[in-house]
């Protein structure tokens, strides 16, 4: 584990991602557009899997429209993504190692919230799956703000919703875009690179770098905050 930010004084909340850090979602998203790709006919372009993670419910969608091709207005493509992704997590959300036990460890110490590219709908069937609901200050939707992730946009609007100042925030991020979003907010930013598409070293070096959720202790903020 590598620590490069550090900030002096207590944090003032943790603002947790959702899809690759807590719920193993990340690659159903690309799952699910691929499969529309598949179902209009067209090829998928590689580029677009990077492209898209983090943007929000309009980027995303407009991007399927007007770069993979998908058929419809991005409105409608939107609508099909989603209901792909609802019908996942029907049948079961995939929970990330430790993912409810390290949020009820942060609760314990600070106000906690969630900054996600997904819908509100998906954001809330994820807090019910992990059961995290009773200690989940706030949640924001890039749908919510006007730029998804890699702005900082949804960061700092969870920081102000739960009144406190994003240089005084961590943020929990798995992808690239993400982890931009957070340094962008100028929150402290703990990184847990995926399988799936993970991070450059080069913006992984402007992080707290560690290898599951099991790591994020009390120790560890303590560290982060000396």
């Amino acid at each position: 584990m590598s620590t490069t930010n550090s900030l002096t004084g207590p944090f003032e909340a943790i603002v947790f991602d959702m899809d690759g850090t807590l719920t193993d979602t990340e690659h159903v998203w690309d799952v699910v557009r691929r499969g529309l790709a598949e179902q209009d006919g067209l090829a998928w372009p590689v580029e677009s899997t990077t492209a898209m993670m983090g943007m929000s419910t309009a980027e995303w969608s407009r991007h399927l429209t007007e770069v993979v091709g998908i058929k419809g207005s991005p409105e409608q493509a939107a609508r099909r993504t989603i209901d792909g992704m609802v019908e996942h997590y029907r049948t079961g959300v995939r929970l990330l190692p430790d993912a409810r036990e390290s949020v009820r460890r942060m609760a314990e110490l600070m106000p906690v919230g969630i900054a996600s590219s997904s819908p509100a709908v998906l954001i809330e069937a994820g807090i019910q799956a992990l059961g995290i609901g009773d200690v989940v200050r706030q949640y924001v939707s890039t749908e919510q703000v006007p730029r998804g992730k890699p702005a900082p946009d949804g960061y700092l609007r969870c920081a102000e919703l739960l009144g406190a100042d994003p240089a005084r925030c961590l943020a929990v991020e798995d992808s690239s875009n993400g982890i931009r979003s957070a340094l962008a907010a100028g929150m402290t930013t703990i990184a847990v690179p995926p399988h799936f598409h993970p991070p450059s070293d080069e913006l992984l070096a402007r992080c707290t770098v560690i290898d599951s959720l099991e790591e994020l202790t009390a120790d560890l903020v303590r560290g982060l905050a000396g």
